[in-house]
């Protein structure tokens, strides 16, 4: 009996160092993503699927959490690797500003950015608003308090040299904010989200809206200052009334992850992701929005080396 137990724990200590020198150790990830109604639940569902699929002894799970500011938090404590967050919040979380004051969070890194969350700025058709100029004494939800909508409001509302002070503020939901502009208790708001909107849509087919662009000086000098906006167009169309393509300003959906993780993995899931574009949209439809050459645009916070080393080997960086 001694003898077969010795036997055993040989050939059980011989299987260990044969996968441990063959590199078949189960590599097993966190993937935080946002709430199950969301887009980023489903979206990271899909590219953990991804990457548990195409890459050698990896195992990605996406993780329905609180979204950005919390799935940041996450990965800088070391409870999750991976994350899907906007890129305006994670450049507060990376330097202590704004909702992240006095909180730097310094194991956070970027593989590329994803798809437009377009700050959508509409308002009702009797306000008489035409340009964001005009929201001097006007009734203006901004998104809920500490969100990073609001941020997108104060940012966006000082480049054409307005504060809240200016407006009689509201911190409303975007279902919330629709019904605002609808029942008359609203001039107008902000919203921070993939377009179409299905509270603008609503909004839209009821009692109707107008969209305010972003555009001009004014864009420049938001997007000088605050690297993390790119400039997008709303198209014609996209909701009913709206027949005219409206500029506006973006920020960017954004993979996240620790500066703890080996360069060899965020390399293969870098060249993974972007070697299965075709897989990705046909799981998500936001998957139809991601490009490489997109992926190195908005980024404030520092990419990390495995996502830099693909990204230089097919000419996207020197």
């Amino acid at each position: 009996m001694k003898k077969g137990l010795t036997i055993s724990a040989a050939i059980l200590g011989l299987s260990m160092l044969f996968a441990s020198c063959s590199g078949t150790t189960n590599r097993n990830y966190i993937l935080a993503t946002g709430g199950t109604s969301g887009t980023y639940y489903p979206f990271g569902g899909a590219i953990a699927s991804i990457w548990s699929s195409k890459i050698e002894n990896m195992n990605v799970t996406a993780q329905a959490t609180g979204a950005s500011a919390e799935n940041l938090r996450l990965i800088n404590k070391g409870e999750a690797e991976l994350a899907t967050v906007q890129n305006d919040v994670m450049d507060y979380a990376y330097n202590g500003t704004d909702m992240f004051a006095g909180e730097k969070l310094t194991n956070i890194m970027t593989i590329g950015t994803l798809y437009p969350e377009v700050v959508q700025i509409a308002v009702s058709k009797a306000s008489g608003i035409k340009s964001i100029a005009d929201f001097k004494g006007k009734r203006i939800s901004v998104g809920a308090a500490g969100s990073g909508v609001e941020f997108n409001a104060k940012q966006i509302m000082e480049g054409y040299g307005l504060t809240f002070d200016d407006i009689k503020k509201s911190n409303l939901s975007f279902k919330e904010s629709a019904e605002g502009i609808q029942n008359g208790t609203l001039d107008g708001c902000f919203i921070t989200a993939g377009v179409p909107n299905s509270a603008l849509q609503e909004l839209a087919f009821t009692a109707g809206l107008i969209l305010i662009p972003v555009d001009g000086a004014a864009a420049d000098k938001i997007c000088a200052k605050y690297s993390y906006y790119t400039k997008t167009t709303i198209p014609g169309g996209t909701y009913k009334g709206t027949d005219t393509d409206t500029a506006a300003l973006a920020i960017k959906a954004t993979l996240a992850v620790s500066s703890k993780l080996d360069e060899k993995s965020v390399y293969e899931m870098t060249k993974a992701l972007f070697e299965n574009l075709d897989e990705l949209a046909t799981a998500h439809a936001k998957g139809k929005e991601v490009t490489a050459a997109a992926a190195i645009t908005g980024v404030s916070v520092p990419f990390h080396p495995g996502a830099i080393k693909y990204y230089k080997e097919i000419g996207l960086m020197k």
